[in-house]
């Protein structure tokens, strides 16, 4: 395993408790360490080299690193490493465009190249991972222990999807839809909020909503447990990043001349919340005046 943030920590972990041995990388040496004392199975390494070098061939290599000039460096360091036969699993959100030109590169080194399109976040120690793979069907069928041991079940929540960058076109797709899926949650308690004199309880409506509602999902759990903490989100900014999934698939929509209105407009509003001031809205309010003698604000 290369990449130890959260997500790439609890693989190892639920790997490691699994029964399979582990060696860890990670450019900080702090986390590794922690991590291999911390779990039987797991052996640190101190270099990609030293890395390589503690696995048996053929090798089985996962990369679990920020998408792009990291997932780059990283791939064409291990190219200079690894062995025929040795096998690379990028289980970042890296774009499957990318994903399809590294398989052919290693394959022409002789190397296997799977996509693994990994859901779950910090919960996936516990609950278990949703994994869409790409690449060689032989090949994975060859990793299925890895993938049965961190699924949620060896047949649940994970499968091979189709050839080498089917598996991130898919998260990608996985992603667009849950950018979808927030902005309608957002938006929902948004308004049951602005509706002052019914004083709702919104963590209240939402454990309603958990059980038995349409419209009950993991998220909706998730939403829940923030609005037990702090209804107000006082210790929150309402700024919101988005890490690239959202956007290549909305480009992919714009390419593939399908309609995906609700995506695309989520990823917008992502956008929207980034502005301290507005220009265009700004903009709008001058042209009111301009037209209509209608009242501004003026800024202070």
């Amino acid at each position: 395993m290369i990449g130890l943030g959260k997500m790439g920590s609890n693989i190892v972990r639920r790997l490691a408790r699994g029964g399979h041995h582990v060696v860890a990388y990670d450019r900080l040496p702090e986390p590794t360490e922690a991590l291999a004392k911390e779990e039987k199975g797991v052996s640190a390494a101190t270099s990609l080299q030293d890395l390589a070098a503690q696995l048996r061939a053929p090798r089985v290599v996962w990369m679990m690193v920020p998408v792009g000039a990291a997932t780059e460096s990283v791939f064409s360091t291990l190219l200079d490493i690894l062995e025929p036969k040795d096998t690379i699993l990028d289980g970042g959100n890296a774009n499957y465009k990318d994903t399809m030109r590294r398989a052919v590169t290693a394959s022409g080194k002789d190397m296997h190249y799977v996509d693994v399109g990994t859901s779950g976040g910090v919960w996936g120690l516990a609950e278990g991972y949703s994994m869409m793979v790409g690449g060689e069907r032989e090949v994975v069928e060859r990793l299925r222990p890895i993938f049965e041991t961190l699924a949620p079940g060896p047949n649940l929540g994970w499968g091979y999807v189709g050839p080498s960058g089917a598996g991130h076109f898919v998260k990608m797709v996985h992603n667009g839809i849950e950018y979808g899926m927030m902005q309608a949650y957002a938006e929902g308690f948004d308004i049951l909020r602005a509706k002052e004199e019914f004083d709702l309880d919104l963590h209240h409506v939402a454990e309603i909503w958990r059980y038995g509602s349409v419209i009950r999902s993991w998220l909706l759990d998730l939403t829940a447990a923030a609005l037990a903490e702090d209804q107000e989100l006082t210790d929150i900014k309402g700024w919101v990043a988005d890490s690239g999934e959202g956007r290549w698939t909305v480009f992919e929509a714009v390419d593939q001349d399908v309609p995906a209105p609700v995506i695309t407009m989520s990823l917008l509003m992502r956008f929207v919340s980034r502005q301290d001031e507005s220009y265009a809205a700004k903009l709008l309010a001058a042209m009111r005046r301009q037209f209509g003698g209608h009242a501004v604000k003026r800024a202070e």
